[in-house]
Order: structure tokens, then C-alpha cells, then sequence
């Protein structure tokens, strides 16, 4: 009967040796895996170069100019969105100035400082500067129809 006993004991330990060393290796390669990289936030990204935009502009066929000096025409600035017109010297228009929302204006108002609403057509209005004429001033179309 002790050898049975004894044969047991044996078995139940080659059999728990077995078992961690199974482990351990399974442990092993589990730390071994390749893990992903954590993505990378927009705040943590920093360049090391600067670019000289005079040199890129000339290497990609620009003027000597800095573009950072380019300025946009006035009439880019301004979107017309809608008109009511009620004569010669009535009516209001619905302008977005540099993509804000869109404001409504009547005529003879100041849309932007330096340029006033002089007059409201059917489909399009005309910015005139402040204290200047009509002719030297801007025209705005809405959008055709589809």
C-alpha cells in the first residue's frame, strides 16, 4: 500500500510541475505579444524643422513674396444670402461677413466698418465705401437658382 501511496504523491507533483511550468510559458509569450502603440493626441505632436515659407513658395514656382502678405479682395469676404427689395432707396439683405452667420442689413446701414449697403436689387446688392460712390464699390449676387 506505500507504494501506491508514494506512486500517487509522485504523480500529483510531476503533474503540478507540468502544470506551472505550462504557465510560465504561457505567461512568457503573453508579455512577448506585440502590443499596439497608444495613439497619439494632437497636443503631444510637436515638429522639430521650421519651414521658411519663402523658400517653399519659390520652390513650388511663387514670387518672392511671403504669402503670409497675400491679401484677400474685399468682395471674398462678404456672402450674400437674401434680398428684400422695397425700391430705389429701400429694402435689406441678409450678408455673412468671413463665414459668420449671416446678418441682415438695410439700406444705408454700415456692413463692415469701411463699407455701407447703398442699394438692394432683385438679386443683388452693392457695398459702397464709407463716404465713397457706388461705382467704386462692390457688387453681390446671390447664388443661382437650381
Amino acid at each position: 500500500m506505500v507504494s501506491t501511496v508514494q506512486s500517487l504523491w509522485w504523480t500529483r507533483l510531476v503533474t503540478l510541475a507540468l502544470a506551472a511550468l505550462a504557465a510560465g510559458s504561457a505567461v512568457f509569450w503573453v508579455l512577448k505579444w506585440p502590443v499596439a502603440p497608444a495613439p497619439v493626441s494632437a497636443g503631444e505632436v510637436t515638429v522639430a524643422a521650421t519651414l521658411d515659407s519663402v523658400a517653399v513658395a519659390r520652390a513650388l514656382g511663387g514670387g518672392a513674396a511671403p504669402i503670409a502678405n497675400a491679401v484677400a479682395p474685399a468682395s471674398s469676404r462678404f456672402s450674400l444670402v437674401g434680398v428684400v427689395s422695397g425700391g430705389i432707396h429701400r429694402g435689406a439683405a441678409l450678408i455673412a461677413i468671413d463665414g459668420k452667420p449671416a446678418k441682415p442689413f438695410r439700406v444705408g446701414s454700415v456692413v463692415d466698418g469701411q463699407w455701407v449697403l447703398s442699394s438692394v436689387q432683385a438679386r443683388r446688392v452693392v457695398l459702397a465705401p464709407q463716404g465713397g460712390s457706388a461705382d467704386a464699390g462692390i457688387t453681390l449676387e446671390l447664388p443661382p437658382k437650381k
